[in-house]
C-alpha cells in the first residue's frame, strides 16, 4: 500500500491547483487506492489524529445489522449514545473552527439555539456491486461540455479520487440513492413565529439501470434519472404534480420537465424548473436547484476547491424517524428541537461556486460542505447579490442499512434573515416513509403517466 498521507497531499494539492480545470480519468494506480488506502468510494479510510473521527471498517450492512419489517424507517443502532456536549453561544468559541459560517450565524439569529454533539459513527456503505461500478468509473469518467457533462460514466460516483472541484460536485449530483425508491414526507414552511402548515407529497424517483428492462442506450441517452412527484395535501394544491427527467449534460439538453396544474387540468413544459425557479409548496423559501441541497447543472457557477475540513454535520439522524413524535415536537421557532436532532464530526470536501458574469441566480455565491464517505452535499451556506450570507442548508442523513444506501429522512434550509425556514422530508406522521426496489417502467415517466396521476 503507498503512504496514505503522501498520496491524499498529492490528491489535495492536484485539487487546489486544478479545480477550475477539465480534468480526464485517473490512473490505474490511482484507482487502487480505492479499498486500500481510500473506501471504495473515495474516503480516508483512516481516522483523524486526534481520534475524533474513527477509521471506516465498512458502515453499517445487511451483513452487520439486524433486519427489519420496515426498511423505510430502520431502527436506531445508536439509540444507547448521549451526546458528548453541546456547542451554545456560552462556547461557540470553542468550536467555531469546525463550523461553516452559516451555521455559526444561527447562534447569532438565535440566542437559544444548540447543536448537540454525538459521538462520530462512519455508518455509511453501499453494495458491493456499487463499489465495482465506482472503481470502473474512476479510470474512465470524464467532466465533457467544459464540465457540465459526463462522458463515460455508469450509473453514479463518476469521479470517487477527484481531481477538481467541479468533479465534487457531480459525486454529489450523481451520488446513489437506492436505485429506484419511493417516499411519502412532507415539505414543511415554518413562519418565523414557529407556525406552519404541512405539504405533504409522495415522489418517486428512478435510475434508468434500474427501470424494468434496464437502460436503453437510445430512450435514455442524457438521462441521469427519472423523478416524479404528487402534492395530496393540503386540498388547494392537491393533484399537482412534477415529472422530470434529469439529463446529464443540461447544456446540451435542457432538464426535461413537465407540470400537472389541477386548477388548469393540463400538463405543460415547465422551463421554468431549474435554477432559481421558485420550488412549490415551498411558500418562496426554496429554489429548483436547492432540492436535495444542490441539483441541476453547474454552468452558472464557477467552481473553486477549498480543501479537505473537519466540520460538524447532521449525521445519523435516526431519531427524526421517530413515529412517536408530532412534526410540532420536532419543529421549533426559527430552528428544529435540539432534543431531537444529531451533529458529528466528519470529514467534507469544500467547494465554493460563485455566479459567473454575465449569469442569473438570487445566489451569488453558495459554499458546499460534501460528506468524504456518502458524497452527499451536508451543509451549503448562500450568499446574496451583495455578498452577505442568507441562508443555510443541512442534510440530517443516515444510513438505510437494509437496502444499503445512505440518504436523508430531513432537509433544512434557514432564512437567516428573516427567521422563516423550510423542512423537507419528515414522516413522523404517515404510516409508511420509503419504499425500495419497485419495478417501475419507463412509461411511468411519460407525460401521459402524469396526466393520469393529476386526475
Amino acid at each position: 500500500m503507498k503512504n496514505s498521507t503522501l498520496f491524499h497531499g498529492v490528491i489535495l494539492t492536484s485539487l487546489t491547483l486544478l479545480a477550475g480545470s477539465v480534468i480526464a480519468k485517473v490512473s490505474p494506480e490511482q484507482a487502487a487506492e480505492l479499498g486500500l488506502s481510500l473506501t471504495p468510494v473515495g474516503a480516508e479510510q483512516a481516522g483523524n489524529k486526534s481520534g475524533s473521527i474513527p477509521a471506516w471498517h465498512g458502515g453499517l450492512t445487511r451483513k452487520n445489522s439486524t433486519a427489519n419489517k420496515d426498511t423505510g424507517r430502520p431502527t436506531n443502532p445508536f439509540s444507547n449514545d448521549q451526546p458528548l456536549f453541546e456547542i451554545t453561544n456560552l462556547n461557540l468559541a470553542q468550536y467555531q473552527a469546525n463550523l461553516t459560517a452559516g451555521q455559526i450565524a444561527m447562534f447569532a439569529k438565535h440566542p437559544n439555539y444548540k447543536m448537540p454533539i454525538y459521538p462520530s459513527r462512519r455508518s455509511a456503505a453501499y453494495p458491493e456491486s456499487i463499489y465495482a461500478v465506482i472503481k470502473k468509473n474512476a479510470t474512465r469518467s470524464q467532466l465533457v461540455s467544459g464540465g457540465n457533462g459526463l462522458g463515460d460514466f455508469d450509473t453514479t460516483i463518476p469521479f470517487p479520487v477527484p481531481q477538481a472541484a467541479l468533479e465534487v460536485v457531480w459525486n454529489h449530483i450523481t451520488r446513489y440513492r437506492g436505485g429506484s425508491a419511493r417516499r411519502v414526507g412532507t415539505t414543511i414552511p415554518v413562519q418565523a413565529d414557529g407556525s406552519f402548515a404541512p405539504v405533504k407529497i409522495t415522489d418517486r424517483l428512478v435510475w434508468p439501470e434500474f427501470l424494468s428492462g434496464g437502460r436503453d442506450a437510445k430512450k435514455d441517452n442524457n438521462v441521469l434519472f427519472y423523478y416524479l412527484q404528487r402534492i395530496t395535501a393540503p386540498a388547494r394544491l392537491t393533484g399537482t404534480a412534477l415529472l422530470v427527467h434529469e439529463t446529464i449534460d443540461q447544456v446540451k439538453e435542457a432538464r426535461r420537465a413537465w407540470v400537472y396544474n389541477s386548477g388548469q387540468r393540463r400538463v405543460r413544459r415547465a422551463p421554468n424548473v431549474a435554477y432559481d425557479g421558485p420550488g412549490a409548496g415551498t411558500d418562496g423559501l426554496r429554489t429548483t436547484d436547492n432540492y436535495d441541497m444542490y441539483n441541476g447543472s453547474p454552468d452558472r457557477y464557477d467552481w473553486k476547491f477549498n480543501g479537505k475540513k473537519e466540520i460538524y454535520i447532521p449525521y445519523n439522524s435516526y431519531q427524526l424517524l421517530d413515529t412517536d413524535l408530532k412534526y410540532q415536537d420536532i419543529i421549533g421557532t426559527g430552528f428544529l428541537n435540539p432534543q431531537h436532532v444529531r451533529y458529528e464530526l466528519h470529514r467534507v470536501w469544500e467547494v465554493t461556486a460563485t455566479l459567473k458574469e454575465g449569469s442569473r441566480h438570487i445566489y451569488a455565491q453558495r459554499t458546499l460542505y460534501i460528506d468524504e464517505d456518502t458524497w452527499g452535499a451536508s451543509v451549503i451556506d448562500h450568499y446574496d447579490g451583495r455578498g452577505e450570507l442568507w441562508k443555510l442548508s443541512e442534510a440530517h442523513n443516515i444510513q438505510f442499512y437494509d437496502v444499503e444506501t445512505p440518504w436523508m429522512v430531513a432537509e433544512t434550509l434557514f432564512d437567516l434573515n428573516s427567521g422563516r425556514y423550510l423542512v423537507t422530508g419528515l414522516s413522523n406522521e404517515e404510516p409508511k416513509f420509503m419504499v425500495w426496489g419497485e419495478q417501475v417502467s419507463r412509461r411511468s415517466f411519460s407525460s401521459a403517466a402524469l396526466r393520469r396521476m393529476g386526475r
